[in-house]
């Protein structure tokens, strides 16, 4: 069902992100981000001589390079537009997540490395958010495919949301050995 029809309103600000997920020839996985910010009116802006209505605020761009595990191989990040000058420079701190594994304390490892003023508010909770779960959705189907030919083991995936709850009508008739309900 739609959202209900809003109030009498005004368009002031727009935030798109896309994150795309790459197959490499090399066996590697590239897990890209973009995140851009424009406002609806043009403003003062001491570092650019003003922004124009339209003119992306923020145009921000990460790489993550991950193997199968999903440790992180490589990083490149980006900053196209910011604004102040200096937004750019925090671009090779994330070097410092090269070696981490996406997984249990991977927020608490990057928020470590990233955080507050060693970081970019912005570029971490794109990395944070969607290029995380973007790096499952592009890297869990082969290794779901690997799963399925080694060991019959429990599922990964079994209770990482609502609907793969182990006793959730899904896991009952996709997986039914691993179905906990009644």
């Amino acid at each position: 069902m739609p959202l209900p029809r809003p109030a009498p309103r005004r368009h002031i600000h727009d935030r798109e992100i896309r994150c795309r997920g790459y197959q490499r020839d090399d066996g590697l996985w590239d897990i890209e981000g973009t995140l851009i910010d424009t406002k609806t009116y043009s403003f003062a802006n001491h570092d650019r001589d003003g922004v124009n209505a339209g003119e992306p605020i923020h145009a921000m761009h990460i790489r993550l390079t991950v193997d199968d595990s999903l440790t992180v191989r490589a990083v490149a990040a980006d900053t196209e537009a910011g604004p102040f000058s200096i937004c750019g420079n925090v671009a090779p701190r994330f070097d410092a997540l090269a070696g981490l594994r996406i997984g249990p304390g991977w927020k608490k490892a990057v928020l470590e490395r990233l955080g507050g003023v060693k970081g970019c508010t912005h570029l971490t909770e794109l990395l944070l958010g969607p290029l995380t779960t973007v790096a499952y959705q592009t890297v869990s189907p082969a290794r779901r495919r690997r799963e399925t030919e080694g060991a019959a083991g429990r599922p990964a995936i079994l209770d990482t949301c609502h609907a793969l709850a182990a006793d959730s009508p899904v896991v009952k008739r996709q997986w039914p050995d691993h179905y906990s309900g009644d």
